[in-house]
């Protein structure tokens, strides 16, 4: 009885005291509970206000993707007179020779005249230069530049330039989302997710895609898929797709019937062989263009040819390849409309994929401006219907259709150039709305992605960055060093010892204007534990040595980096 007195007052004076620990806990909530919901308010005040700057980018952006599509339909007709510029390939065949030619030189001539006279360099800023922005300069592109490049462009693709809108376009969204971070003071990661959202409804809008455009903006330019640059990213992207029906009605692109079904698992096979094919057509594209930059360079440095007439020459060469091949002309939605449909032969569409390559390696090496993703559509439509033709008529029995190929074959080419395998799909899946074409696409996609980025780094972009010395394929890790300047790193010194200057007697400093990639493998190769930074003197002054820069700070500043880094990609 005692012992069951005992435990009974045990218990009840554990309950009191849990009681009390659960009254202290609330009389605490209670006490914190303003200054939460007062922080929770201006969260919630911030987040609305981010978001209604979302979506007026993506309004903006969707009227300039729109604007940009239809200034390049208008100077089309009044180049070429035609009345009609989704059939400018069937006109420009009516067309005398001469005007042929004549018109794309011209427009090389004007071309070469903007880039000279706007830009330091005559390069046409694009998509990588977004990637760059978005990796490198907190959301900023150049601005007088990237106003040239899109005036460039929409005189390439209206006089026979033989390229695509959706670059150009994006860039111009970059544009917008840059001016408006400026305007707003925005940095960090605020202004990489508004530069999203300029991209997402720019793609948006050219495709009527807005699930595709809002994964090409995490895909490709921010190449990552934070939670937190979702929400804006896909309001912005919906804005850009509201444009674009508002504009030309609730249609796709290409708004292809479905004509034919996959034979499902006996044909998936067939469409991984298509996927290694597109992938090494993709790898030629883009290896192609490469190259024609190259001879194009060493030529013009060579015989010394003004700036300006690069663009001319390329133009003229254009509209010479164009008399025969006038479907090289402008973006080429005809005759990717016409392989989607099957409506080209086996023998036609291998000779085209062949001519298209020419003419984009003519036009980028050209520096004429313009973007890839068209000419990727095209190449890759026609090099599946080539494939299909050849798939059908092996095995009739379990073949769905050669234009299922030419579906496959337009995405797989296309997501291996971009880089964007996942956002390309679904471009083809909104156009099609057949979850079998999907799959197919899907396999198609991931075999030749994963063949191309053995030869190029990981997409034409990426690739024509580390072309420039930016590296940003390898992720954080690789191109956060080439943030941090030396001088900034740095502990100032008044007087130099006898020793620093042995030390740069025997190659163990760095220089002022470096950044710590450049640092680190000094660090690598001496094992010293600080180097003098140098700063070069003028001709006929001395060398300074105006600090030293210690190996222990500048792995503190490169691991905060990637911590940030980090930290925005997994919030």
């Amino acid at each position: 009885m005692l012992g069951h007195t005992v435990n009974s007052l045990s218990f009840e004076t554990r309950n009191e005291k849990v009681l009390l620990m659960i009254g202290s806990r609330f009389i605490q909530t209670l006490q914190q509970t303003p200054a939460r919901l007062e922080f929770g308010a201006v969260k919630l005040v911030f987040h609305f206000g981010f978001w209604i700057v979302a979506l007026l980018i993506g309004l903006a952006s969707g009227v300039a993707a729109v604007g940009f599509r239809l200034a390049i339909e208008w100077l089309q007709k009044t180049a070429y007179g035609t009345p009609d510029v989704n059939r400018l390939h069937s006109f420009a065949e009516t067309l005398a020779w001469y005007w042929v030619v004549l018109i794309p030189t011209i427009g090389g001539v004007i071309v070469g005249i903007i880039f000279h006279t706007l830009t330091k360099d005559g390069r046409v800023r694009s998509v990588a230069d977004v990637i760059e922005a978005a990796a490198l300069h907190e959301g900023r592109v150049e601005q007088k530049e990237g106003i040239a490049s899109a005036l460039a462009s929409l005189i390439t693709l209206s006089t026979g330039g033989s390229a695509g809108r959706e670059g150009p376009v994006v860039h111009i969204a970059a544009l917008i989302s840059s001016k408006t971070c400026e305007w707003i003071g925005a940095r960090g990661i605020t202004a990489r997710d508004l530069l999203g959202c300029g991209v997402a409804a720019a793609v948006a809008a050219s495709f009527n895609a807005p699930i595709a455009g809002a994964l090409f903006a995490l895909e490709v330019v921010l190449r990552h898929f934070a939670l937190h640059a979702f929400a804006p990213i896909v309001i912005a992207s919906v804005a850009g797709a509201v444009i674009n029906q508002i504009a030309f009605g609730d249609v796709r692109e290409f708004n292809l019937p479905v004509t034919s079904q996959l034979e499902f698992y006996a044909e998936l096979p067939a469409f991984m062989i298509l996927g290694l094919v597109c992938g090494a057509i993709a790898v030629v594209l883009m290896k192609s263009i490469f190259f024609a930059d190259d001879v194009a360079g060493r030529v013009q440095s060579r015989l010394g040819l003004p700036r300006w007439l690069r663009p001319s020459v390329a133009g003229f060469l254009l509209g010479l390849l164009a008399i025969k091949f006038p479907m090289i002309i402008g973006v080429g939605y005809e005759t990717t409309f016409a392989a989607l449909n099957g409506q080209i032969v086996m023998d036609v569409a291998i000779l085209f994929v062949a001519v298209k390559v020419l003419a984009v390696a003519i036009t980028m090496g050209g520096r004429m401006g313009g973007g890839v993703f068209s000419p990727s559509l095209m190449i890759g439509a026609l090099t599946g219907l080539a494939f299909g033709e050849i798939a059908t008529s092996v095995l009739p029995h379990l073949s769905g259709g050669a234009s299922i190929y030419a579906m496959a074959g337009m995405a797989a080419v296309t997501a291996s150039v971009l880089g964007a395998p996942i956002s390309t799909t679904l471009i083809v899946f909104e156009m099609r709305g057949d979850w079998q074409t999907g799959l197919a696409v899907l396999v198609a996609v991931s075999m030749a992605s994963a063949l191309s980025a053995k030869f190029v780094e990981k997409s034409f972009f990426l690739t024509q960055l580390a072309r420039r010395k930016i590296n940003l394929a390898a992720g954080p890790q690789d191109y956060l060093l080439t943030l941090f300047k030396n001088v900034a790193i740095m502990r100032p010194l008044d007087e130099p010892k006898t020793e620093h200057w042995d030390m740069v007697e025997h190659g163990a400093y760095v220089g002022e204007h470096g950044t710590l990639a450049g640092a680190m493998p000094v660090f690598r190769r001496t094992g010293a534990r600080y180097v003098p930074v140098l700063r070069l003197g003028a001709q006929g002054d001395t060398n300074q040595i105006i600090g030293l820069l210690y190996e222990v700070d500048a792995l503190r500043a490169y691991n905060e980096a990637l911590a940030a880094t980090a930290a925005e990609e997994h919030s």
